[in-house]
């Protein structure tokens, strides 16, 4: 264990990031070259080794925190970073993009500040890369097992990576030019580097996995032939049904989808165009949603030079506080909380560019028929009913809708080709009478034997098996992976008759297949 002391003794102290104004003049990481191991080895220190580690449940993929804490803790980064992968397949994925409710689920956060988990994880994930400790891991057999895993998302790659190494020969397919999914296209190059994801493309391809871009199963490939043609299928699509905003006004110029944006801001980083087609600079930009879609606009837009960012959320600003209807550790508190893109808006303007509470009325358009204003009110925080009287008038030369995602895509050729209904929510409807055996715990991990298999069901199409957003609903990275561990164990038994895949015991109410 680490210093039994340690978190009476050192306070808690964050990476740094890069200075608002170096960061803003360029596309790198906000953390890109932050990590600092004494830093880093101290602050795991204060990992307590709980009797009870909450930061496990609270952690989707069940990650062995205060083991990899205590080896961090040492510097033995070679130990840490067995460990962190034994639960996880990309934790230098999860250890930029996710919002650590670990950190929310850890005992010091009762009455103090939590262990800096987030930032241990992306450094063992880093360290282990820079010294070696990844090498790709081929089956030492092949089963002689095909799988066709469809999206090229966390979800799909996790599954895809887990079948692999276990002898199975997986084809990932990809509608996109590219590899990744929303890691590719929706996540901005200041967030995650690309280089990060390349690096595990290129891993997962020596150990056997292979890909195919420019695929769009149900319209390009027969999805019902494809299942024909494999021994399994595991849907992996993702969550991207959008959602509108259906005012006065939407259909002007200069009023885009958050993701449209996204993509062809990320298409410049890779190189495909010279400049955006789609820019904020030189204009009054107005994001309208309060979720991690809308920060990562607004981190573009002031990179790309508007002249002014305003994010609107429908939310109430909340407080600094865990609300009293949101207990420690089983729920991750909306409490008030400032991202890069919010600090780097405050240190431009002053303010937090938020406006919380507040509804769009109508958009407002000049004689070309592009958008030169937003006209907002606020509304009563329970009801969301606007309030009398609250109107006001925002400039607004650029608009970018990031309301979140209602689920995958209806009435597709891959829904109905596979014959994949939905359930109550929106996202492809999963088999909850079927329970897949417990993997055979790795070392270290609370043996699962006798648990029915939480994680994962097999489809009411058989053989096909749904993973990630497309059946759990838009979510977080983290579950995204948890979910491909489990649908690539759940897959593995329906193949073999067993499966020594370990998989994370994941909510009951949204199983793993279709």
């Amino acid at each position: 264990m680490t210093d039994p002391r340690g978190f009476l003794r050192i306070p808690r102290r964050s990476v740094p990031p890069r200075p608002v104004e170096a960061r803003l003049d360029d596309w790198r990481e906000v953390y890109a070259g932050q990590a600092l191991l004494p830093l880093v080895s101290e602050q795991a220190m204060r990992c307590m080794d709980c009797g009870v580690p909450f930061c496990h449940s609270g952690c989707p993929l069940g990650n062995l925190i205060p083991e990899w804490n205590a080896y961090a803790s040492r510097g033995d980064w070679q130990a840490a970073a067995e460990r962190l992968h034994a639960t996880n397949n990309f934790p230098e994925f999860t250890g930029r993009l996710c919002p650590a409710p670990c950190e929310d689920a850890c005992v010091l956060a009762i009455n103090a500040d939590p262990v800096t988990i987030k930032n241990v994880e992306q450094t063992i994930a880093d360290e282990a890369w820079e010294r070696g400790y990844t090498p790709p891991q081929p089956p030492q057999r092949l089963s002689g097992k095909t799988v066709a895993v469809i999206g090229s998302g966390p979800a799909g790659l996790a599954a895809a990576q887990q079948l692999t190494r276990i002898g199975h020969t997986v084809v990932v397919y990809e509608r996109a030019d590219r590899i990744g999914g929303l890691l590719r296209y929706g996540i901005p190059e200041f967030k995650m580097e690309k280089c990060h994801l390349n690096r595990r493309i290129e891993q997962m391809r020596e150990e056997g996995t292979k890909f195919r871009t420019g695929v769009d199963v149900g319209t390009d490939v027969d999805a019902a032939e494809l299942r024909r043609r494999h021994d399994a299928v595991i849907v992996a699509v993702g969550a991207t049904e959008r959602r509108e905003l259906p005012v006065a006004g939407r259909e002007l110029q200069g009023v885009h989808q958050a993701m449209d944006y996204l993509t062809l801001a990320n298409r410049v980083q890779e190189g495909d165009y010279g400049s955006p087609p789609v820019t904020a600079e030189g204009k009054h930009a107005v994001i309208i949603g309060g979720g991690d879609t809308a920060s990562d606009c607004l981190g573009t837009v002031l990179r790309q030079g508007a002249v002014s960012a305003v994010q609107l959320d429908i939310n109430p600003e909340p407080g600094e506080a865990r609300p009293d209807g949101q207990p420690w550790p089983v729920t991750h508190p909306k409490v008030y909380r400032i991202s890069h893109a919010h600090e780097e808006a405050r240190g431009r303007e002053g303010t937090d560019p938020r406006l919380f509470s507040s509804a769009t009325l109508h958009f407002e358009g000049d004689a070309a028929g592009h958008v030169s204003a937003l006209c907002l009110t606020e509304v009563e925080p329970a009801a969301r009913s606007p309030l009398p009287d609250t109107e006001q008038v925002l400039p607004a030369e650029l608009v970018l809708i990031a309301l979140g995602f209602s689920g995958p895509e209806r009435g597709s050729g891959l829904m109905r080709q596979l014959g994949l209904g939905l359930d109550d929510r929106g996202n492809f409807a999963r088999d909850t009478g079927f329970a897949a055996t417990p993997a055979v715990p790795v070392a270290g991990r609370a043996a699962l034997d006798g648990l029915e298999g939480q994680a994962a069901r097999r489809a009411r199409t058989d053989g096909v098996f749904i993973a990630g957003d497309a059946g759990r609903g838009q979510s977080l990275v983290v579950w995204a992976i948890a979910e491909g561990r489990a649908a690539a164990a759940a897959t593995d038994r329906y193949l073999t008759g067993s499966t020594v895949l370990p998989f994370p015991i994941v909510s009951t109410d949204r199983p793993m297949v279709a």
